[in-house]
């Protein structure tokens, strides 16, 4: 990231987000770490698994020493007791990945900043209806509200990605739907959505008694029904 207007965007997107403790996942060469640990009154660390990439930061910026948690995040228990921010412009082949591990952390983590390629950042954001709308929509639409800010444009890197970016921001939903347990609802976003071309009648069918699916609501495809809807539908499974 070599664009500076784009790095000082993000970090004021964070900090309008006033956090106590905020976790960078992936800094890199800095970009936005040089900014993002000398906010005032937050405690900061950041996660990196490159080893390089760690020994550069310790080196460039010897205020972070004793702040970076060389691991893979992935792998990484919380790193602040308490709620803590997080924020990134995440690795993009593991980003939804990511935001899984992410959401395993929800109680403690009410804000997610996160630069995505553009695809994925559209897809976390988009609603039903919409040819995007996927299992991470719906599975980080149940916990967060999603705010797309803005594009980054390829030319804001060196060497320019063949991609374009998009940063988004999540904040604890106001209203989490009703569900009979996340792990039912688990179940029936992944089931529906990987068979997301057939009419839930048929893709749900080891799910659901043959007298609920003649319900009209089976007539439709995933990508159709709502999140609070598919939320709904998991208090009628088997």
């Amino acid at each position: 990231m070599k664009d500076e207007n784009i790095c000082k965007k993000i970090v004021k997107a964070v900090e309008d987000q006033h956090p106590k403790q905020l976790l960078e996942i992936g800094p890199g060469a800095g970009a936005i770490t040089k900014y993002l640990y000398r906010l005032n009154d937050v405690n900061f660390k950041a996660i990196e698994l490159d080893e390089e990439k760690v020994r550069y930061l310790q080196h460039t910026y010897p205020l972070l020493n004793g702040k970076i948690i060389h691991q893979n995040f992935l792998e990484a228990a919380p790193p602040f007791e308490g709620r803590f921010h997080i924020v990134g412009n995440f690795p993009y082949n593991i980003s939804s990945q990511i935001l899984f591990h992410i959401l395993e952390w929800r109680e403690q983590v009410p804000v997610v900043t996160g630069m995505f390629q553009k695809e994925v950042a559209q897809r976390v954001a988009a609603k039903e209806g919409n040819k995007v709308y996927g299992i991470i929509s719906v599975l980080v639409q149940a916990f967060y509200d999603v705010e797309y800010l803005f594009d980054v444009h390829e030319n804001s890197f060196n060497p320019p990605p063949k991609v374009k970016s998009g940063v988004i921001q999540l904040t604890t939903a106001r209203k989490t739907p009703a569900m009979r347990s996340e792990k039912d609802f688990f179940n029936l976003v992944k089931t529906a959505f990987n068979q997301r071309r057939k009419m839930l009648r048929n893709g749900l069918k080891g799910l659901f008694h043959e007298d609920i699916l003649k319900q009209d609501i089976f007539t439709k495809r995933a990508e159709q029904l709502s999140v609070e809807q598919l939320a709904a539908l998991t208090f009628q499974m088997r």
